[in-house]
């Protein structure tokens, strides 16, 4: 078992081993892939812990056989949050791996498949395989508390000693505010439905006698039409849903696919070949320094020699 970090994930609905796996990559693709496949889950799969476990290869080639066997489709990386304890959440880091090669849409529903299936799971603990210490960030998850609207009634209004309403006593209270605004005890019950759709959408019976009261012109001639308009037009909107804060102990779940070059995170439809822009431009690798022709060997130490002499 390699160290932590980037545990290694086996994708389902792979081929079984063969001697022909992984024959059309470059040797040290091939043998890079072929030891990787051979790792159990849960195993490390950053470039610095199998560098430690491959002699033949140092970190730069790791990688940028990492980066081959993503564009191949053989593996990609992704981040996970899961909750922790003390109401704490933190970022896992995982590479899928399938010894058969998948194509950019496959992965994609697989990271999607991941994602549906984190968010009807139970809590996630984290595994202390797959957790590198130096690649979690710890995120602080802290209670919201919502903001009610001042118009919104934190409970229905009792209705009126009489058996009326809430929304019959407000209309009843219009001719005690402004005595332009006098309604009968007919018109109150005419308009008591419109006033009923006001404190159903969370309103209380003081916000409803201002909102009709005011602006009001020098003469009202007809009451109860004047009203009836405004309860019409005026009507507030149905109030948002308050989000409410996650419980206490409630898990915190989030799958995002990352880029195996410099774990750059994006939707999966964002990097293809488990790549971001910049990773997939040409000439991202360093070059090689240019080395004197085998022809040119008595030139060159020529050269250093008359340098040698110079003063």
């Amino acid at each position: 078992m390699a160290h932590p970090g980037y545990g290694k994930r086996s994708a389902p609905d792979q081929q079984p081993r063969s001697g022909h796996d992984f024959m059309l990559l470059p040797l040290r693709e091939r043998s890079i892939a072929g030891f990787i496949d051979h790792l159990p889950d849960g195993a490390a799969m950053d470039v610095k812990g199998l560098a430690r476990q491959l002699p033949l290869y140092g970190q730069q080639a790791v990688g940028s056989a990492l980066k081959a066997l993503s564009v191949a489709g053989h593996l990609r990386r992704v981040r996970c949050l899961v909750s922790g304890a003390g109401g704490q959440v933190r970022w896992v880091f995982r590479t899928f791996w399938s010894r058969t090669a998948r194509d950019n849409e496959w992965w994609a529903h697989l990271v999607g498949a991941e994602r549906e299936q984190s968010a009807i799971a139970g809590p996630v603990g984290v595994e202390p395989s797959v957790v590198e210490p130096s690649a979690v960030e710890p995120v602080v998850v802290r209670p919201v508390t919502p903001v009610v609207p001042r118009q919104r009634a934190q409970e229905p209004a009792p209705p009126a000693s009489d058996g009326r309403s809430p929304a019959y006593a407000a209309l009843a209270r219009l001719g005690r505010v402004d005595a332009r605004l006098a309604l009968s005890a007919a018109d109150c019950a005419v308009l008591e439905p419109l006033a009923a759709e006001w404190f159903a959408r969370g309103v209380d019976a003081d916000y409803l006698v201002r909102a009709l009261a005011a602006g009001l012109p020098a003469q009202v001639d007809s009451p109860v039409g004047f009203v009836r308009r405004r309860l019409t037009d005026k009507i507030p909107p149905h109030p948002p849903a308050v989000p409410q804060p996650p419980a206490a102990g409630a898990p915190v779940r989030l799958v995002m696919m990352e880029c195996t070059k410099c774990g750059a995170p994006g939707r999966a439809e964002a990097l293809p070949d488990g790549l971001c822009r910049p990773c997939r431009l040409p000439g991202d690798e360093e070059p090689l320094a240019d080395l004197p022709a085998e022809r040119d060997v008595r030139t060159y130490v020529a050269g250093l020699r008359d340098l040698l002499k110079a003063p």
